[in-house]
């Protein structure tokens, strides 16, 4: 199933939080990220149903195979791109915010190529 730009961005913020911490919840979700709790249950609901994240009885998310990968992708297209563009000399605000927008959109093939690009320089 192709996922949404607000899908990738749910499994990249479960991704976070599980680096950060032991477990998460919904509402972990959406204070991190500024949602209201019907939005953030409704996009829970739509990812569980496509089998990227599941829940327990006592409400603790969890990604699937599927849902690490995908969200394992989304953060490191983030985290290059993020810092590609401060080594330009943009200021860090603006290099996450862009490389937000572009992470969703930026094929494998161009990725790929800028991955590649960016570690020769290093």
């Amino acid at each position: 199933m192709i996922l949404q730009e607000s899908g990738e961005m749910y499994l990249e913020t479960i991704y976070i939080l599980l680096k950060e911490r032991p477990s998460v919840r919904a509402i972990d979700v959406g204070e991190y990220m500024g949602f209201s709790k019907p939005s953030v249950s409704r996009a829970l609901g739509l990812l569980k149903e496509s089998g990227y994240v599941c829940s327990d009885k006592d409400g603790y998310l969890s990604l699937t195979e599927s849902g690490t990968k995908t969200a394992e992708k989304i953060y490191e297209r983030h985290t290059l791109l993020t810092q590609m563009f401060l080594s330009l000399g943009i200021d860090e605000k603006t290099a996450s915010a862009d490389a937000c927008r572009i992470e969703h959109v930026i094929s494998d093939d161009t990725f790929s190529a800028l991955k590649k690009h960016f570690g020769q320089k290093k």
